[in-house]
């Protein structure tokens, strides 16, 4: 008997779905070093020039190390959010630029009531874009490039 045409195993969409959904998590992983190691770069390049990072609301100094573990979760929080958007939307890498490009703005705020000296303000909203150049281009290209 041939049975050329009948496949075993899960059925194809679901497949292929799991498989668009594991290539945005190891692109979005790989994203989320660079753009740790490069807010960290940025902050330590910041710091070499200057920058305290002393936010006087407790008086403490950001530790170079948080600048990579904050931008780390973040960057994972978008992995989720562009995932879930790969899974329900029709148009996820829209959606994900809208809700990306939002969040990345209300993030702008915090750093501009801290009531830190100017210098850290500036490096601080700079810092803040630093992971936004990473991950937003690189999901927006993951998200279209599974969905067309």
């Amino acid at each position: 008997m041939n049975d050329a045409g009948v496949a075993a195993g899960p059925a194809s969409g679901q497949t292929s779905r799991t498989h668009r959904l594991r290539g945005l998590a190891g692109t979005g992983f790989i994203a989320t070093l660079a753009a740790m190691a490069a807010t960290t770069l940025a902050a330590a390049l910041a710091q070499a020039v200057g920058v305290d990072f002393e936010v006087p609301d407790g008086g403490e100094t950001i530790p170079l190390s948080g600048f990579a573990v904050v931008t780390g979760f973040f960057s994972v929080v978008g992995i989720v959010i562009a995932a879930a958007l790969l899974r329900w939307s029709a148009r996820p890498a829209e959606r994900f630029v809208w809700m990306a490009v939002s969040l990345t703005a209300i993030s702008l705020v915090p750093p501009l009531l801290s009531g830190a000296n100017t210098a850290t303000t500036t490096a601080l909203l700079g810092l803040h874009l630093v992971p936004a150049t990473v991950m937003i281009p690189t999901l927006t290209r993951s998200l279209r490039t599974r969905t067309d």
